[in-house]
């Protein structure tokens, strides 16, 4: 955890997402934000386009004497589990998903893999109203669908079903399930489109993947939580809301995970959620005008 006085803003201060592709991130801006709004005058955050090879080299760098200006990293796709054998330790949270998307470095260099994306899912979920579900289907079989499932733990008291588009990964699945005490069933990709009746539908593909979907969104479709932010609407966000369905976006879970990343890298207790939302639906709109 940095220190008090870092924390205030008295050093500089240093923190980044990786990631590859990486260019079209919006964490820079939201962590921007989040440190203009809190008076952080003299932290910065980047982005560094990292893939998995030039990975070990750059964590090593972090934790090392010359890394002592940086607070922390955000991790994107392909890193978050790549980055774990470069750990000094998991918090409980990653470990139980096997899914990093925040490294912590503490003042001795020690280096500590969080995940942001299930506290994230809940509390987007929560400031929509959604609190508590009987079934969900999520689509998806990758890291975000694992913190997903692990979401799901806090909300949802009856079964969830994966619909996986690599069959191999259902075991895996089913094994996330078990250690999170979540009745999770797997289904073939294919029958997708038996899924969105559901009360809660979480899309945890890249974008692209579930546009297919799209025609098959029930008369009245529940809760979607699609975490596709760019391009957005998703085709099947843009359906969902067409039917008259509840939907949340990929900003939405990207504003309130990068806030607990905010609130762990700096050690302020609240992130000023607000400013950040604005500068991404800012930038979103930006790019579609």
């Amino acid at each position: 955890m940095p220190s008090d006085r870092a924390a205030a803003g008295e050093g500089r201060r240093r923190a980044a997402v990786l990631g590859s592709p990486v260019a079209h991130s919006l964490s820079p801006l939201l962590h921007s934000a989040a440190y203009c709004a809190l008076g952080l005058d003299r932290w910065s955050y980047g982005r560094f386009e990292v893939d998995e090879r030039g990975l070990p080299g750059f964590v090593a760098r972090l934790g090392g004497p010359s890394g002592s200006e940086w607070a922390g990293l955000s991790l994107t796709m392909p890193l978050k589990r790549a980055v774990i054998p470069l750990l000094d330790e998991l918090t409980a949270r990653a470990a139980s998903v096997e899914a990093v998307n925040t490294v912590i470095r503490a003042p001795d260099g020690r280096l500590t893999g969080d995940n942001t994306d299930i506290p994230g899912m809940v509390e987007a979920l929560r400031a929509r109203g959604v609190t508590r579900v009987e079934s969900a289907t999520v689509l998806g079989a990758g890291a975000t669908a694992a913190s997903a499932i692990a979401a799901l733990a806090q909300i949802c008291s009856g079964p969830v079903t994966v619909f996986a588009r690599v069959p191999g990964r259902a075991a895996e699945l089913r094994g996330w399930g078990e250690r999170l005490g979540v009745d999770v069933r797997t289904a073939r990709w294919e029958h997708a489109e038996h899924a969105l009746s559901a009360p809660l539908v979480i899309a945890s593909t890249p974008k692209g993947a579930a546009d297919g979907l799209a025609g098959a969104v029930p008369a009245a479709p529940g809760v979607l939580f699609d975490v596709v932010y760019d391009p957005w609407p998703t085709a099947l966000a843009a359906a969902w809301a067409g039917r008259g369905g509840a939907v949340l976006g990929g900003l939405d879970l990207l504003v309130h995970q990068a806030a607990r990343q905010v609130e762990l890298m700096t050690g302020h207790r609240r992130a000023p959620l607000a400013a950040m939302r604005a500068a991404g639906a800012a930038a979103l709109a930006a790019a579609v005008a």
